[in-house]
């Protein structure tokens, strides 16, 4: 069994409160946990209005398809227009180590 999660450091545009950032947060968590079937939430930052952290992480049978999940999940919050995605960091843990 493989555990996986991913991190982004993302950059909100035009943002000038708290209430505003949650309006983009909420539905991009909401988002990456129907898409892909994976736990997230915000994870960091919750009190600047311009930055978050997001987290997601995930359970896979194989390394291979954590992989790709991780990837997939990257690639859709890269491809956010309100987000400018600052990092990305991964980290992969096998059930035997």
């Amino acid at each position: 069994m493989w555990i996986g999660w991913i991190e982004f450091d993302v950059l909100l545009g035009d943002i000038h409160s708290l209430k505003e950032k949650r309006s983009l947060v909420r539905p991009l968590v909401a988002e990456l946990k129907r898409r892909f079937e994976v736990s997230a939430a915000e994870t960091g930052f919750q009190d600047q209005y311009r930055r978050a952290l997001i987290g997601a992480a995930l359970v896979a049978p194989d390394h291979a398809h954590l992989q790709q999940m991780l990837d997939a999940v990257e690639r859709f919050v890269a491809a956010r227009p309100e987000f400018e995605l600052l990092s990305a960091r991964q980290r992969e843990l096998h059930s035997e180590d």
